[in-house]
């Protein structure tokens, strides 16, 4: 595996107007979910892919699942995502390249990293990630963001494409601007749209590190006032299933109810004390 900044490419890379501005007003907190297949759409035009998949990183958080997008692959991507997030982010050659970046002194707006399926040791990752999903390579768009935060972009080679060559990492390379500015401006509308739940669950991560990404998950859902079945149909999960995963959640957090969490998560930093 290997990463660099990104070079200035020979490519010529353009959009219509019509393109452009399609791709402007699908900009915001509604549209996240399509992001990945706009992505993917735009690549593919020149450059055969079977999935993207968007990912933003914060520091000693598991990855955020921004937006993912499949193109006939019999696993389905949401399962491998999930795996990803939970248990192989630490493995990837994205997060050596972005924690490498980060201790160097300065920094490249967006760089690039190549992966495949020959380059992962880890049995579970390479069987779960590449090997079941037939996957050969993977390339990376990496963006640094404030709040040492990172975003990557990742798009997948399937099997019966093999490897990447020279000149579609050239087109890749050539429309990284455009898709890194798309990207930042989807993921500022997430935040401004999950701001005050998410800075508020942040504060009780903080102090329980040791939650599992689905208690995180479940944090949020409920600091953002979901409704139970709001919170089974998010999480995918049935309304029985979600009332359980509160009750546990509440004695993890040695509290009682809503208002209990609602103090806990807006106390003075200071005064935040483990219950």
């Amino acid at each position: 595996m290997e990463y660099w900044p990104l070079r200035v490419s020979d490519t010529e890379f353009r959009l219509s107007v019509e393109q452009t501005v399609s791709l402007l007003s699908r900009v915001g907190e509604r549209h996240g979910k399509m992001l990945a297949a706009d992505m993917l759409r735009l690549i593919s035009a020149q450059v055969p892919l079977a999935q993207c998949t968007i990912f933003a990183y914060s520091p000693n958080r598991s990855p955020h699942i921004v937006s993912f997008a499949n193109r006939a692959r019999m696993i389905e991507l949401s399962r491998i995502s999930s795996n990803y997030a939970e248990r192989f982010y630490s493995l990837d050659g994205n997060q050596q390249a972005m924690g490498k970046r980060s201790s160097a002194s300065g920094s490249e707006p967006i760089l690039v990293q190549r992966q495949s399926v020959d380059d992962i040791v880890h049995r579970d990752y390479r069987r779960i990630c590449y090997e079941l999903p037939q996957i050969s390579e993977r390339v990376a768009l990496l963006n640094h963001c404030e709040d040492d935060r990172w975003l990557s972009v990742n798009f997948y080679r399937g099997r019966e494409h093999g490897q990447f060559s020279a000149s579609e990492i050239d087109f890749i390379e050539a429309a990284a601007p455009l898709i890194i500015q798309i990207v930042r401006l989807h993921y500022r509308a997430y935040l401004e749209a999950n701001e005050m739940p998410a800075l508020l669950s942040e504060r009780v991560i903080d102090l329980y590190p040791e939650l599992t990404r689905r208690d995180q998950e479940l944090l949020r859902l409920m600091l953002a006032g979901g409704e139970i079945e709001t919170i089974s149909t998010c999480m995918g999960i049935q309304v029985s299933s979600a009332a359980t995963y509160i009750k546990r959640l509440y004695r993890k957090l040695g509290i009682s109810g809503q208002r209990e969490l609602l103090a806990l998560a807006t106390q003075p930093r200071g005064l935040v004390m483990r219950h």
